[in-house]
């Protein structure tokens, strides 16, 4: 078993750039059970470096996410703490003098290459096939030219100097030691011309001034490392104990996306899956209790908790599998539970759905029968289903419409997730169809109606697709297609 030499201190690092992801609650868990089991403290920090996609409601969305899982924290933004602040913008003059430590140090330099220099080198590379990465052009530079470039108002980044030959060797506690050839590795920036720090500054340095001793985080972060330990090494401190996690994968093996899985943890909330059915899944993703045990309580997951237990295959996400399990949580419930559980979901679409759906409504009781389908996992669609729109329509055409569709609405950021944004979206692909006749507008959102509920009649269905989840409307757009392409 594996025991910290002392009480751990850990953390979670999201960035508050969108829905906050599956992910993010999945390492949020694995830290935190850390700490719980071993009486440490679990740190909530904001990586809000990307001040172009950071937004204050995301951060909002994450917090809000973590504790409907019951993931609380010891220090963070809104609670505080021994080194505040939590939000790395809030932080800039920490990064910028840890930056020019390591500048007097001859560890960093300056770098004053223009983006169109550095598209050019990026192009002879890719046309070379050669490995991208920055070529040290102004590490080569004079201090006398330095200067001048600074003197004149030259805008300039700050890089790390890693070692052009040998190799990096570092531990990774689930793997052992890894070797990666220098060669293969690049000067990265570290401080930006605005005076951001890179994700890489201001993690090691946010890591070491909080005192964090265990590092957990996804394995895609393994190809940060030698530049990650190499700053260590630089700055001269002591090292956490890295341990990177196996990253959830869809059925092919390839890394979990919003294209093949729903990734938003509010999905998972607006279907109604239990928070501790949730952490019970993720809990077994890539980790054993033993005995097989697939059903445990988050209580039993934390004093169980042990490094050694953590697999590093990657653990398949398998939305049946935790509908399975989310279905044994919701019967192992009281039915005093169960009624109180069931009261509070429905209360949380109650604002959404009220007012849009009270036109369709003449008794309380037609809420359900009119709002059955923003919550339910899948509508039963044939390619009947489509026979009033595709009596006017081509069904192929329907169908490239649909993944058209699709794919917009995937590339929408979370408050792009408006009505009239979606009806800009539809009317252009209307336009672009030249369906600008009344019908064939009509039967075309009539379509899109079947698709996303599997009738006919909805309220206005911008409105409606304003309140349902992206992963579900994306999930029966995808349905459609299938059912559109059947002969």
């Amino acid at each position: 078993m594996y025991t910290p030499p002392k009480p751990p201190r850990v953390r979670i690092a999201p960035s508050p750039t969108g829905n906050p992801h599956v992910g993010t609650a999945y390492i949020a868990l694995f830290n935190r059970a850390l700490a719980r089991r071993f009486e440490g403290q679990f740190i909530l920090r904001i990586e809000d470096t990307d001040q172009a996609r950071s937004r204050p409601e995301y951060e909002q969305m994450i917090l809000e996410s973590l504790r409907w899982l019951g993931l609380d924290w010891d220090e963070g933004p809104d609670v505080g703490g021994p080194h505040a602040p939590y939000r790395q913008s809030e932080r800039k003059e920490i990064y910028g003098e840890y930056a020019h430590k390591l500048l007097e140090a001859g560890h960093a330099y300056k770098c004053f290459c223009s983006e169109e220099r550095l598209e050019a080198l990026r192009a002879r590379q890719k046309a070379e096939k050669l490995a991208y990465g920055y070529d040290k052009h102004c590490l080569h530079l004079d201090a006398k030219e330095v200067k001048r470039l600074e003197e004149s108002g030259k805008p300039y980044v700050i890089r790390f100097n890693m070692p052009a030959e040998g190799e990096t060797v570092f531990a990774d506690y689930l793997r052992g030691e890894i070797s990666v050839p220098n060669k293969d590795t690049d000067d990265k920036v570290l401080l930006k011309s605005d005076g951001m720090p890179t994700y890489h500054l201001a993690n090691v340095v946010d890591d070491h001034v909080m005192e964090v001793t265990h590092v957990i985080r996804a394995e895609e972060w393994i190809a940060s490392m030698p530049l990650h330990w190499r700053m260590y090494e630089a700055f001269q401190w002591e090292k956490p104990l890295f341990c990177h996690m196996p990253l959830l994968r869809n059925e092919n093996g390839s890394k979990i996306s919003k294209r093949k899985n729903p990734v938003s943890l509010t999905f998972y909330r607006r279907i109604g899956v239990l928070p501790e059915a949730l952490l019970n899944f993720l809990g077994l993703q890539g980790y054993s209790l033993g005995e097989d045990r697939e059903f445990f309580s988050h209580n039993e997951f934390v004093e169980s908790f042990d490094l050694e237990r953590v697999k590093t295959t990657g653990p398949v996400f398998d939305l049946e599998k935790l509908k399975h399990i989310a279905g044994q949580h919701l019967r192992a419930l009281s039915d005093a539970e169960r009624k109180q559980r069931v009261q509070d979901y429905v209360g949380e679409w109650l604002d959404d759905l009220g007012a849009l759906a009270s036109e369709r409504m003449d008794l309380l009781s037609d809420f359900a029968r009119v709002n059955w389908f923003y919550a339910a996992w899948e509508v039963d669609l044939t390619k009947e289903s489509f026979a009033p729109a595709t009596k006017r329509l081509e069904p192929e055409q329907v169908q490239k419409a649909f993944k058209r569709l699709r794919d917009e609405l995937l590339n929408l950021q979370p408050h792009e997730w408006t009505a009239p944004r979606l009806e800009e979206i539809g009317e252009a692909i209307l336009a672009d169809y030249e369906w600008t006749k009344k019908k064939d507008k009509t039967a075309f959102l009539q379509a899109i109606r079947v698709a996303l509920s599997g009738r006919t009649f909805t309220p206005p269905i911008w409105d409606t697709l304003a309140v349902m989840e992206r992963y579900t409307v994306q999930h029966r757009l995808d349905s459609a297609i299938l059912e559109l392409g059947k002969r």
